[in-house]
């Protein structure tokens, strides 16, 4: 019984100290000076569109790829929500409608990336989604693709890191295991 609760104790250990080192490690905006060939942006917080429409237009990257969008949202109506030119949308942003989730992201972040021959993007996410939506990146994309974090606040509280730091750990083990297809 001793054993199982020192087993208990020292994986909570872990976890907290694990947990700790997530939350200072998490990434803010990633250098305005650096251009990388294409923006892509994962739905799903506030601020992600915006940030990504406003590097665009900065002249940061040649296209943008906005994945997760629902089926009914227009190119028109972002633009309207985020005060952006329609003509941006029309010329030089890309609507992924297909992804449903972070793996789903990543599948069609990789796919938009080798059909435009891109090899450095600059991924915008909010900060506490950020570890797992670059390890789901990382897992579909070439090797030699140079992923550039550029996070937004979280808007979640302490619950959300929980539950990002959670799901980062279930898919990095998932992964490291070869059974990254399990947990979607």
């Amino acid at each position: 019984m001793r054993a199982l609760v020192r087993l208990v104790l020292a994986l909570a250990l872990i976890w907290t100290g694990g947990f700790v080192w997530f939350m200072l490690s998490l990434p803010g905006a990633a250098d305005p000076a650096l251009e990388t060939d294409g923006i892509v942006v994962l739905t799903g917080g506030p601020g992600r569109v915006a940030r990504g429409v406003a590097l665009i237009e900065a002249g940061q990257a040649d296209r943008l790829l906005i994945s997760g969008v629902g089926m009914d949202v227009r190119p028109e109506e972002l633009a309207v929500e985020v005060d952006a030119p329609a003509a941006l949308f029309m010329a030089r942003v890309d609507l992924d409608r297909r992804a449903a989730d972070t793996v789903g992201n990543a599948i069609q972040i990789a796919s938009w990336a080798d059909r435009h021959d891109y090899a450095s993007l600059r991924v915008v996410t909010a900060a506490d989604h950020m570890p797992r939506a670059l390890v789901e990146i990382e897992a579909q994309a070439p090797a030699t693709i140079m992923l550039v974090p550029d996070a937004v606040p979280s808007a979640g509280g302490l619950r959300s890191l929980v539950t990002e730091y959670s799901k980062y750990l279930a898919r990095r083990a998932a992964l490291w295991s070869g059974r990254g297809e399990v947990l979607a």
